[in-house]
């Protein structure tokens, strides 16, 4: 079911997001600094902000750094409806990012794993054996050269 369409954010809660783009450990009282609101009107914006699903804090790693020896990005065609392929592949541990798309395959999907033999046991046992999925085909990462989160708003 389509979800309904969130109305348009105002500029100032643009702002709050750039600013936390930046830097997401930024203080409520220097982001109010930044956009003209007290720290409390921050904190209220950000609660919603977060509510509704428009953001989320989170901090990023780098998974060779904690353990990860492996991540990949795997290619799958589904066939039947995606949807509840996506959902099943979203309650995988292993499984970091799910997104339907239009192309190749139906879904991308990564998974951050410690070691190939896991990725192996991902593969066979998770993935290729959920109902629907036709195919995969696994990108392995052998390094990786960019990531940003701060992208702005528009």
């Amino acid at each position: 079911m389509p979800q309904p369409p969130r109305p348009p954010l105002d500029d100032t809660s643009k702002a709050i997001i750039e600013q936390l783009q930046a830097d997401g450990r930024r203080s409520y009282a220097e982001i109010g600094r930044a956009v003209g609101l007290s720290e409390a009107a921050v904190r209220q914006r950000v609660q919603r902000l977060t509510e509704s699903g428009a953001m989320q804090i989170v901090a990023v790693t780098d998974p060779m750094q904690l353990g990860f020896a492996r991540q990949a990005m795997i290619g799958i065609t589904v066939s039947g409806d995606i949807g509840v392929v996506a959902d099943a592949l979203s309650a995988l541990p292993s499984v970091s990012y799910v997104v339907m798309t239009a192309g190749s395959f139906d879904l991308l999907v990564e998974v951050v794993c410690t070691s190939d033999d896991e990725l192996i046991g991902i593969l066979n046992n998770d993935i290729r054996g959920l109902a629907g999925v036709i195919s995969t085909e696994t990108f392995v990462y052998l390094k990786l050269h960019k990531q940003l989160y701060d992208w702005g708003t528009r």
